[in-house]
Order: C-alpha cells, then structure tokens, then sequence
C-alpha cells in the first residue's frame, strides 16, 4: 500500500452551498470552513468530500458530450422513491430512473450523482 484515502474534491461556484447539499444527503457534518473550500465527513479525522471554489466552474453536460461528467457519486438509500422527494426538495433535478435499482440526478451545480437500492 502506498497511501490510504483521504478524500474526494470536487470543483463548484460556491462551496459552502454545494457541501450543505451534501452534508445533508449523507448525514455528515461540515469538517473545514474556508471561503473557497469547504470539507464535510463522518468525523474530522476521516476521509471527506472537500468542495473547492472554481470561478470559471462550468457544469458537466452528461449526458450530452461537451463537457464530461469526471466524477460522481452513488449514495445508497432504502428507498428511491423517498429519498428521491427529499434531494429533490435540497434543489437537485432528477435525470432518469435508469432501472428499479438506481436514479440518476444532478446537484445544484450540475455534477450527476446516483442514488442506489441494493
């Protein structure tokens, strides 16, 4: 092993409204707290998703061409159809129901993120 995880950025015009979007999808907590780069995570010490302000940020086009999707995330629920209401209500777009075991839709910057029933 070389390394362990320590985290996954993501570009964004605004950071602290990207991470809150977040935060409240995975039930984590906000770790770090800058103007252009916000972290969230399960605890300060673990691995987190950090949202680092970009000011030329232009979202994927997926799944157009053009500008390609480069990272997304696949949160599991217990239900699609609950879960979809509440990232819906935070501001995401539904793109398609894909299959019965995952949904598709994008953030409030565009970036595509799955929600999947195992």
């Amino acid at each position: 092993m070389i390394g362990s995880w320590h985290g996954l950025v993501i570009d964004c015009k605004e950071p602290l409204k990207l991470a809150n979007f977040y935060k409240e999808l995975l039930s984590f907590m906000i770790v770090q707290n800058e103007a252009d780069w916000v972290v969230i995570g399960d605890a300060p010490d673990r691995p987190g998703i950090a949202f680092q302000h970009i000011d030329d940020f232009v979202s994927p086009t997926w799944p157009e061409a053009g500008v390609p999707t480069q990272m997304h995330i696949d949160i599991k629920v217990d239900s699609l159809e609950a879960a979809s209401k509440v990232v819906l209500a935070q501001g995401a777009t539904l793109e398609s129901k894909t299959s019965d075991i995952f949904w598709v839709f994008k953030d409030p910057e565009g970036h595509p993120f799955c929600l999947v029933k195992l």
